[in-house]
């Protein structure tokens, strides 16, 4: 994927977070719905973690392409 192919895949998810967010505020979220914002809120953190990977392997004068999606359990312990 390159940059424009992971911004773009981070606004549909964005946009499933918001719809999913909202419909939890109204009238709330089955099993699944609350799995499936688990795994789009885990996907939006690897997408994040990737176009960084990118960016910084572009600004190091490497290759961005070499960069890679990481697992859940790496993304998910990150601090902010």
């Amino acid at each position: 994927m390159d940059d424009r192919q992971v911004l773009d895949r981070i606004g549909a998810l964005v946009e499933e977070e918001h719809t999913l967010e909202s419909q939890a505020i109204g009238e709330g979220l089955d099993q699944h719905e609350q799995a499936r914002l688990h795994e789009v809120e885990v996907q939006l953190d690897q997408c994040w973690d990737l176009l960084r990977q990118r960016r910084a392997r572009r600004d190091a004068g490497q290759d961005p392409d070499s960069a890679h999606v990481r697992p859940e359990g790496t993304v998910e312990g990150y601090l902010q």
